[in-house]
Order: C-alpha cells, then sequence, then structure tokens
C-alpha cells in the first residue's frame, strides 16, 4: 500500500503497464474502476483499515449462515430467527471498532482529507 495518492497512482500505472498486455480483460476492468479503488484515499487515514476490508458483511454472518443451515428443519422459524439474533450478539463482541470515531463527524460534515490527512482551508 502506497503512503499517499500519487504513488498509488504511479504504482497502479505501473501495474497496467506491465500486466495490461498479458491480462487485458483484467486490466481494462481496474482501468474502468481507478477511481474507485483510490478513493480510500480521501478519508483519514486511521480508517483506511476499516474501508480496505474484504466483505464486512459476509464475515460478520458467516457464523449465523453455518449454524442456521444446520438446523432450518429441527425449530419453528420464531426459534431460527431468535438463534440467529443471538449468535450475532455473541458476533457482536469480537467486531473491530472503528479507529478514530472523532473523525467520522469530520467525514460526515464533509471535511476534505488529502492522503489520509485533513486539509485546512486557507
Amino acid at each position: 500500500m502506497a503512503p499517499g495518492i500519487k504513488e498509488a497512482e504511479n504504482n497502479f500505472d505501473i501495474f497496467i503497464e506491465t500486466y495490461g498486455s498479458k491480462y487485458p480483460k483484467a486490466a481494462e476492468c481496474l482501468e474502468k474502476d481507478r477511481e474507485v479503488l483510490l478513493r480510500f484515499y480521501r478519508y483519514p487515514a486511521e480508517h483506511w483499515k476499516h474501508i480496505r476490508t474484504t466483505n464486512p458483511i459476509e464475515s460478520t454472518f458467516a457464523t449465523v449462515r453455518l449454524r442456521t443451515a444446520k438446523v432450518r428443519n429441527c425449530f419453528s422459524s420464531s426459534t431460527i430467527v431468535m438463534m440467529a439474533f443471538q449468535l450475532c450478539r455473541c458476533a457482536e463482541k469480537r467486531w473491530q471498532k472503528i479507529n478514530a470515531v472523532k473523525k467520522l463527524a469530520k467525514v460526515i460534515e464533509g471535511v476534505q482529507f488529502v492522503d489520509g490527512v485533513e486539509r485546512i482551508a486557507a
């Protein structure tokens, strides 16, 4: 991971140049989504880890999915819903807390961040 947007764009260009001829469809797809892939540089650096997390919804509900599939025909639907709710509450204890919660208010207000650092208006 690059420390700033300029280095990331440079690395992105090098990657496309290196692998574009060998994997043209993949390079085209990456180039099409370039702005979206590099957007997290506009947020506080403390939030980058959370933004880049892959599929947080799937990992959250994996525990519930594994257990409800096994007992689907054994209990009533209301019992399964109650069990799923309790499993989510137990899984919640292991969820990672958001870093720099106070900066979340600034993000919501629309404060600009460049390379993870707040831009101070002149």
